[in-house]
């Protein structure tokens, strides 16, 4: 598609070799459970903002998952179930701290994060269907530090 004028904007894969930040936890590039599968950031495409996709299988067997950390920026975490008869079922259970409140999530949902707050762990503690998760930031590259 990058022929065409517009074509370079639509993405359809994940960015080759991307470096993932310490607190991150993982490359989730190299695990079994889940799938990256589509990346975008200001080294992708100049002006945009980081946006990433991620199928996940199966539960998260690392002990903490994601480490606490903030961000500069402002930061939207969606989860969305595949239950096409209830979509608002998650079909699993994520443990996501946000400051120091402990939210366990069993329902699709969006998640925003202001910029400064802490927030992990991250863990996802049980898949029963395929959980379909994107995240995204208002600043052209995923960046952070331990909280």
């Amino acid at each position: 598609m990058a022929e065409s004028k517009y074509g370079k904007y639509i993405i359809t894969q994940t960015k080759p070799n991307q470096k993932v930040p310490e607190f991150r936890g993982q490359d989730l590039t190299k695990v079994d459970w889940s799938t990256q599968f589509l990346y975008l950031d200001d080294e992708v495409i100049k002006g945009s903002f980081y946006f990433e996709c991620i199928w996940m299988w199966a539960a998260d067997p690392s002990p903490v998952g994601a480490e606490t950390h903030v961000h500069d920026y402002n930061e939207i975490l969606g989860f969305c179930g595949t239950n096409f008869e209830d979509p608002s079922d998650l079909g699993g259970e994520i443990e996501l701290w946000i400051d120091d409140e402990k939210h366990v999530l069993t329902k699709s949902c969006i998640v925003f994060i202001p910029k400064g707050v802490k927030h992990c762990p991250l863990k996802i503690k049980r898949v029963d269907r395929p959980i379909f998760h994107f995240g995204t930031g208002t600043s052209g590259m995923y960046t952070g530090r331990k909280a």
